[in-house]
């Protein structure tokens, strides 16, 4: 017992290592830390509970007998304490977006705001939300439906899109497409973003969460085209669903983000609409979650790159990123928001997470409670400020 209590003890050491330390080199280690340190880096308070439950009772019943339970159970509690610092490293994430908000939006942004949304802003962290039950995959609550698997285009399911919305239904609402991440070459539509999804959905959103073909077989632009597709379907279908198809922001996680990024850089552009040239794809603003920046494959056809299709009308951005990302360097956000603000008439909202990983928007947690009041905020303004703004 006592040995297998130790395996236990060290895999919980290693999932707090892995957190506090993610790895980037060599790419194996890099993998498994990955791997390793995802879940818990958002989820220290699950992790906490969990090593008390196992080690807790064996010390109240004294049934620590041997020096290798003892080594056990010291390094259980080493790997509680590195729960504790990654909590503590994540509480700044807050005032990191809101500062962002400010810094992008102006320091009197909140003045722009109908008296309804500014009033919804002053929300309170949910605490117990985020400890006790952090899994949204679990439940979205009574308020929001589901309308799974709508196609949208011939390839069959990487062509097909769930729809989130409040229950009941809705009209005129403004419309949220988002895109998961992947690499390209995997993902699906129902696993990352889904707190993000469920809040907009409650306020009246009509939320679009999209799958899209992957590599291989799909080749660039390939990927961009479904976006475009997947645009294409909200201005012509929407409103059967209660959505304005006048007011679409789209946003993604990852390769999400490269393509939200993408598809808003790239308004109406018949170099990615092959077949359905004359369809408005052009998008309100862009929300781009831990996104990566740089070319998709070489010898494309068209740019794959956002920083290639850059534009002064570029639509108001939201972009985020950890800075201990081990998969995406912060330093490639940093420098598409730099020359995104060279050339973008309109603003450009960056927040840097501290100790924030890659996909740290699964579960709900205190960075993506944050990153999802940030993009709620943000939303508010630029539907505010719609008619004043020089797009």
């Amino acid at each position: 017992m006592g040995h297998g209590y130790l395996v236990s003890a060290v895999i919980d050491g290693c999932f707090a290592f892995f957190a506090l330390v993610p790895i980037r080199r060599p790419l194996p280690l890099s993998g498994v830390g990955y791997y390793f340190g995802l879940v818990f880096n958002e989820l220290p308070f699950v992790a906490s509970w969990l090593i008390a439950a196992s080690a807790l009772p064996r010390a109240v019943r004294g049934d620590l007998d041997t020096p290798a339970e003892w080594v056990a159970f010291g390094v259980a509690m080493l790997a509680a304490l590195g729960f504790v610092v990654v909590a503590v490293r994540a509480l700044p994430a807050p005032g990191a977006v809101r500062d962002a908000l400010a810094d992008g939006l102006g320091e009197e942004w909140r003045r722009s705001l109908p008296p309804g949304a500014a009033a919804a802003l002053r929300r309170r962290t949910p605490w117990a939300r985020i400890a006790l039950w952090p899994f949204p995959f679990l439940g979205r609550g009574w308020r929001v439906q589901r309308i799974a698997d709508v196609a949208y285009g011939p390839a069959g399911r990487r062509n097909t899109l769930d729809l989130y919305r409040r229950r009941g239904g809705t009209s005129d609402a403004p419309v949220f497409v988002y895109l998961h991440g992947g690499r390209f070459v995997s993902g699906r539509k129902n696993r990352e973003a889904l707190p993000l999804l469920h809040r907009l959905a409650r306020q009246g959103w009509v939320c679009v969460s999209a799958n899209y073909r992957l590599s291989p077989p799909a080749v660039w632009p390939d990927h961009l085209v479904d976006v475009k597709k997947v645009l294409a379907w909200v201005r012509r279908h929407g409103a059967e669903f209660g959505a304005d198809p006048s007011t679409v922001f789209v946003g993604g996680s990852s390769a999400g983000g490269h393509l939200a990024a993408c598809a808003g850089l790239t308004p109406n552009d018949p170099a990615y609409q092959p077949g359905f040239e004359s369809a408005d794809t052009s998008v309100t603003a862009v929300v781009s979650l831990y996104g990566w920046y740089g070319n998709v494959n070489a010898g494309e056809r068209v740019p794959s790159s956002p920083h290639g299709v850059l534009r002064e009308d570029a639509p108001p951005f939201f972009v985020t990123h950890g800075d201990k990302d081990p998969l995406v360097h912060v330093d490639g956000a940093r420098q598409f928001v730099r020359r995104l603000r060279e050339v973008s008439r309109n603003p450009v909202v960056y927040a840097e997470l501290p100790g924030a990983h890659h996909v740290y928007d699964l579960f709900h947690s205190i960075r993506s409670e944050a990153v999802v009041d940030g993009v709620e905020a943000f939303a508010a303004w630029v539907r505010a400020t719609s008619a004043t703004r020089t797009d």
